[in-house]
């Protein structure tokens, strides 16, 4: 099995393997082109992001400093929004639902690497995919772990590191973050 296997099947995987690294060099390319055009070039950014992401809704907008491993893990829905300075290290799936913003300077972290010496000494990382609901706005300077599910309706407040999943219709805040109170839930259209 390849280490591109070994990452793709969520089993530990070399992260400086050649193949793995070609997916990373693609992305950093892709975002370098992103942050360069200006943010009032919908028009030419648009495809960009489109290239970049899996799947990208209608109304996307991708503040700049925008970083990603792959891209090629990416989902969003509708109207989804980030701020600036914003990264999601996507070797896994990410997959965010319609109406979410995110604010600046936040992480959103697939990758894990093992609590052994030896084992980050082989560069060994594994993920595990983070997945997002509708209606959630995430604070500035959140970072959201691997494997964490948020569901819909749902505010991190700033500062938040989210370690465990997050239930629908709540505000959610604190190292790690914890559920502050519930929201009602106003989305019927």
């Amino acid at each position: 099995m390849t280490e591109l296997e070994k990452l793709d099947a969520g089993l530990e995987y070399d992260f400086w393997d050649d193949e793995v690294n070609a997916r990373k060099l693609r992305a950093i390319g892709l975002c370098g082109k992103l942050n360069a055009m200006p943010m009032t070039d919908e028009a030419a950014r648009e495809p960009l992001i489109r290239e970049l992401f899996a799947e990208a809704g209608e109304n996307v907008s991708i503040g700049t400093g925008f970083n990603c491993d792959y891209g090629l893990h990416i989902r969003v829905g509708k109207n989804f929004l980030t701020n600036y300075n914003v990264t999601i290290l996507d070797i896994m799936p990410v997959t965010i639902g319609d109406y979410v913003m995110i604010g600046p300077n936040t992480m959103i972290s697939t990758v894990n690497h093992p609590i052994s010496p030896m084992g980050r000494r082989k560069h060994l990382g594994i993920g595990k995919p983070v997945t997002i609901g509708n209606d959630v706005w995430i604070g500035g300077n959140v970072t959201i772990l691997p494997g964490v599910h948020i569901g819909n309706n749902v505010i991190v407040a700033a500062g938040a590191v989210v370690t465990k999943d997050v239930p629908d219709n709540c505000i959610v805040g604190g190292v790690p973050a914890k559920i502050i109170r519930e929201i009602e839930n106003d989305t019927e259209e």
